[in-house]
């Protein structure tokens, strides 16, 4: 696929398609303030919505949102059981919201390790909002980016070997539709919270070319503001695709 490309907005700054946020922080932020971790994802499903709200009135078409990789399965059993009940509080309080708002609401990763209730919440929330257009909202849970890689590997591989297809058939443009993202466009800008500068196997191969913005802000106080700062940090750099412009 293509290196995506941004709209502008109506005073000419160059605006990314699709912005992609690692959301880091929700520990720390409760840690400083004496309280549980879950306190500190539950502000930070407040953020989702403030973040939300705020891409689809800047007119961002798509917005990712890594919500839970398929390293956090480590984590101790009683806060994976305090994220998934906050995954279904969300899936059944907001999906309505959504709707109502015309987002299309989208989940990538290995889905089927997720609990058969919450798979079914959220195969009824893409079905009810897969038509909207105000903007594209997905969500990655369970998911890695070594993974996707590895099984759009495996599914290639099996196409090969049943003769479905050519080896010479096998190309970057191959590759890109048999990973998790086939109908999105790669991320013009990836955004960090917290202060880390990683990537966390987050959407490897589809941010080959993306800009990529640390922010020290913890994801729990993040907002509207903290987007359009990132954005405007974005609008202000050359893109170049691996191509040398000029002398630099």
């Amino acid at each position: 696929m293509s290196p995506s490309i941004g709209a502008e907005n109506p005073a000419g700054r160059q605006l990314p398609r699709h912005v992609a946020i690692i959301m880091d922080g929700n520990g720390r932020w409760a840690e400083t303030r004496g309280l549980p971790r879950i306190a500190g994802h539950r502000r930070g499903a407040e953020a989702v919505r403030r973040t939300v709200s705020g891409a689809v009135e800047l007119g961002i078409p798509y917005l990712t949102l890594f919500g839970f990789s398929s390293e956090n399965w480590k984590r101790s059993s009683g806060e994976i059981h305090d994220l998934m009940g906050l995954l279904r509080h969300y899936l059944l309080a907001e999906i309505a919201e959504l709707h109502r708002n015309g987002i299309r609401l989208k989940v990538i990763g290995q889905i089927d390790r997720l609990a058969s209730d919450i798979i079914e919440l959220v195969e009824q929330a893409e079905a009810l909002t897969r038509d909207n257009t105000a903007i594209t909202l997905t969500m990655a849970l369970s998911y890695g980016g070594r993974a996707e890689i590895v099984r759009a590997v495996q599914a290639i591989a099996t196409s090969a070997v049943q003769g479905k297809l050519a080896l010479d058939a096998i190309d970057e443009d191959c590759f890109t539709r048999h990973l998790f993202t086939i109908d999105l466009p790669d991320p013009d800008l990836l955004i960090r919270t917290s202060g880390e500068q990683r990537i966390s196997n987050f959407l490897l191969w589809q941010c080959a070319y993306s800009e990529l913005v640390f922010t020290k802000t913890l994801w729990p106080d993040f907002g509207k503001s903290d987007l359009e700062q990132a954005i405007a940090e974005y609008s202000g750099r050359e893109r170049r695709y691996g191509v040398r412009v000029g002398s630099r």
